[in-house]
């Protein structure tokens, strides 16, 4: 049969030729930012021969994706018992916050809705209590924009409580219009990062006493086109930029992670300081918007299974300090937890120093660790 050459072809031909070529394109991208993201543990086979693999034709991308990658089995019914552990969740009255809190008390432990909204986190309460947990749910009020009201939180909650297992620094604001919290702090770098910062230093002694204990904290995806401007983190004197402000925030929370666990190691601690990211979840952190709500439906998880790398990292007894853990699927973007890689940013000893410093500056609250 006859080659025939592209000015020979009709509309429709070359159409489809060109849609089948970006398919083809679209596929071996995918699996190839798969493949390279991808801890070695996780990858049936060597790397090499599966990136060697991947140019053969449109075979090799499938093959990839149907034999090259280890998935976990970890669901919410792989948490351990949890009765007679203390665990704070940060945001808990929606989207992955309650369903982590709505876990965890079901498998027994007494958890700490920690939130803005007095009202939104006892209805929250509420939904969770109707399921007849095994363990209590308690609402408090807590405002991470307000540094205020994160030490009167944890002057309340020593107070009530002699122990903390676990704290959940899960709280997240994502791509709102420029604002300030109290302390005039760029309302994501305050709320995701010295919020959060500022609570587990003053928890930190009640984490110690506890034995076991651990510090989860949320990250997401979004870190990898992270990068803190140390000169300007708080967005004076540049342009505001909703999306790289949360991808700012995003990898201050790996920096802290990593720097904690490393001074949580030099002081002989055995308190754990994990992170995790939930994938492409649906949840209200996306906004409202009918743009939002149909991407939600076609692409995101569930709420419930994006909380599933955080629940991970709280209670797995395989979760080791300084781990990041986040969906085992195509990207990360969803499917069962297991450990995956941080971007370069992330591992930066020197700038996760810094940042540490410029935290404790800003925030007035000095780590004892």
């Amino acid at each position: 049969m006859q080659i025939k050459r592209w000015t020979d072809l009709t509309p429709a031909q070359k159409t489809a030729l060109v849609v089948a070529g970006a398919a083809q394109l679209g596929v071996f991208a995918a699996a190839w930012a798969d493949l390279s993201g991808r801890r070695p543990e996780n990858v049936n086979g060597q790397k090499a021969a599966w990136r060697a693999a991947l140019f053969v034709n449109t075979l090799g991308p499938l093959a990839y994706f149907l034999r090259g990658r280890r998935h976990s089995t970890w669901t919410e019914a792989s948490v351990p018992d949890q009765t007679g552990r203390v665990v704070i969740v940060t945001g808990a009255n929606s989207g992955l916050g309650l369903e982590t809190a709505r876990v965890l008390a079901q498998h027994g432990a007494t958890v700490v809705m920690a939130c803005r909204n007095a009202q939104r986190a006892q209805s929250a309460a509420e939904q969770i209590r109707a399921l007849r947990p095994r363990g209590e749910v308690v609402p408090m009020a807590l405002d991470l924009g307000d540094l205020t009201s994160v030490a009167s939180f944890a002057e309340a909650f020593t107070q009530r409580f002699g122990r903390l297992d676990v704290l959940v620094n899960n709280a997240g604001i994502m791509v709102p219009p420029l604002g300030r919290t109290a302390q005039g702090f760029e309302t994501q770098f305050g709320v995701n990062h010295l919020g959060h910062f500022a609570l587990t230093a003053r928890l930190l002694p009640l984490l110690e006493r506890t034995p076991g204990a651990r510090v989860v904290t949320v990250s997401s995806i979004a870190h990898r086109f992270g990068h803190v401007d140390f000169t300007d983190p708080n967005w004076h004197s540049r342009p505001y930029a909703p999306m790289p402000a949360y991808g700012q925030s995003k990898l201050a929370n790996l920096l802290f992670t990593a720097e904690l666990q490393r001074r949580l190691t030099a002081a002989g601690q055995d308190v754990l300081a994990v992170a995790a990211h939930p994938g492409w979840a649906s949840t209200g952190l996306q906004g409202d918007s009918s743009g939002a709500t149909l991407l939600n439906r076609w692409f995101a998880q569930p709420a419930a299974q994006g909380a599933l790398p955080t629940l991970y990292a709280a209670t797995s007894p395989d979760a080791v300090g300084g781990g990041y853990y986040g969906p085992s699927g195509v990207l990360e973007l969803g499917g069962t937890p297991q450990r995956v890689s941080e971007a370069d940013a992330a591992q930066d000893r020197h700038a996760a120093r810094r940042l540490w410093a410029l935290s404790e500056e800003l925030s007035g609250v000095e780590f004892t660790v």
